[in-house]
């Protein structure tokens, strides 16, 4: 754990809504900590002032690949933490699809020692279900808790096996633990690169039907119903993904689950120009999938947001569209993606976006953070609403450049994350 010098932020709109505040008030950290709220006249370390800015408990990401270890080249768990801070995620967790996979003790203990050299953000893992990601046979998912694992999950590939699923979720509920799904049931399009419909018909691209990730949600829903163990469904892209997710919610079943930027923002039209930056899986839909996930984001229905950041070289993404990898590079600008598409059009307001991006992730995977109650770990983030900036790939401390969202015009800027009570990101 790391503790700092001692921190008081001043005059700042402080957003906890873990607690329901909403307040202009003052925040002191000591020893890491948070100690006091309110109006305050501490002496300190260091100061910081916080007039027309947001201090909101420090961001949390429960999906993000930093590629580490096998692929170093497009991306470190060191250089992944940096870009992580200067989005303002004070906490991540990794996803286990590397090379080799993170598939048991050794390797999630791998990822904690890179992550505490890297003195960046708090970094977590999610253990893989199977050995080797291959689907077949069950990983050693006891002692990867044991070793720190937050949950499991096959990331990138869904478990096709009905039994083998049913086996995992059995282990993870004597465990008490969370299973995540990337749901694609691949006898439906295991090729397809693109949303499948007129448009992937118009490219001549090999489409994923939405069925595809509808039947397995499905079908794990009905296994959850059975077993009684925490289910987290990653990424859902379509309007059919939520309406089972609100059906299994309004019966009571333990499912939660997100959705990223992209799935927010963009559609399959932008597939046009064959640019494969826009190529991600789940792939990009339709404009009724979006409005149907921001109604989703309303009501409560999606538990939290997540990046999916999926850096991948310059040289990848410059393949054709078939043999290009799938990923969008977003942690950096994520933020001011969410309030693009959430604040900006007035579907929900700041305390509902920092509610799915601080304490409902961090209640996803069971950690003690989202929170700035006094006597919590001192991770904050502080930003400035109303900054207006452009986003420039070029410039992102991640070491992949494969963003979309390069030269876009955005707003709500990261000044500052603390972590632990450590000054880990300025904006200046």
């Amino acid at each position: 754990m790391y503790t700092g010098n001692n921190i008081l932020i001043k005059n700042g709109r402080l957003i906890d809504p873990a607690n329901n505040v909403d307040q202009i008030c003052d925040l002191f950290i000591k020893d890491g900590y948070v100690s006091e709220i309110g109006q305050l006249d501490n002496d300190c370390d260091h100061v910081i002032d916080a007039t027309g800015k947001i201090i909101s408990p420090g961001l949390i990401d429960v999906h993000v690949h930093f590629r580490e270890p096998g692929d170093e080249e497009e991306e470190t768990i060191a250089s992944g933490s940096m870009a992580a801070v200067a989005g303002g995620f004070t906490s991540v967790v990794c996803m286990p699809n590397t090379k080799p996979a993170v598939d048991d003790a050794t390797s999630i203990e791998f990822v904690h020692r890179m992550a505490r050299q890297a003195r960046k953000t708090f970094v977590y893992v999610m253990g893989a279900i199977t050995q080797g990601r291959k689907g077949t046979d069950l990983a050693e998912m006891g002692l990867m808790q044991k070793a720190g694992a937050v949950g499991f999950t096959d990331d990138g590939a869904g478990i096709q096996d009905a039994s083998i699923m049913t086996r995992a979720l059995k282990y993870a509920s004597m465990l008490d633990t969370v299973v995540s799904q990337h749901c694609q049931d691949l006898s439906l399009g295991s090729s397809g690169v693109m949303n499948s419909g007129y448009n992937s018909t118009v490219l001549g691209l090999p489409g994923m039907d939405p069925l595809a990730e509808e039947m397995m949600l499905w079908r794990d829903i009905q296994l959850v119903k059975r077993i009684g163990v925490r289910y987290h469904a990653q990424h859902i892209s379509t309007a059919g993904s939520v309406k089972i997710i609100r059906e299994a919610k309004q019966q009571g079943v333990p499912v939660t689950c997100e959705v990223s930027p992209h799935h927010l923002l963009l559609t399959d039209d932008c597939i046009y120009e064959y640019d494969t930056n826009y190529k991600v899986n789940p792939p990009l839909r339709t404009k009724a999938d979006i409005a149907a996930l921001r109604e989703a984001i309303k009501e409560g229905v999606i538990d939290c947001l997540a990046t999916d950041h999926a850096p991948h070289l310059k040289s990848e993404k410059e393949l054709e569209f078939l043999a290009a990898p799938f990923g969008i590079a977003s942690l950096e600008c994520a933020l001011s993606l969410y309030v693009k598409a959430l604040i900006e059009p007035g579907i929900i307001d700041w305390p509902q976006l920092l509610a799915l991006m601080t304490h409902k992730p961090a209640s996803i995977i069971r950690i003690e953070k989202g929170t700035l109650a006094k006597g919590s770990i001192g991770d904050v983030t502080i930003i400035d609403p109303d900054a207006e900036y452009t986003i420039n790939a070029e410039k992102f401390y991640s070491k992949s450049r494969n963003c979309p969202y390069h030269n876009w015009n955005v707003r709500a800027k990261v000044e500052r994350t603390i972590v632990a009570g450590e000054v880990r990101y300025s904006a200046d």
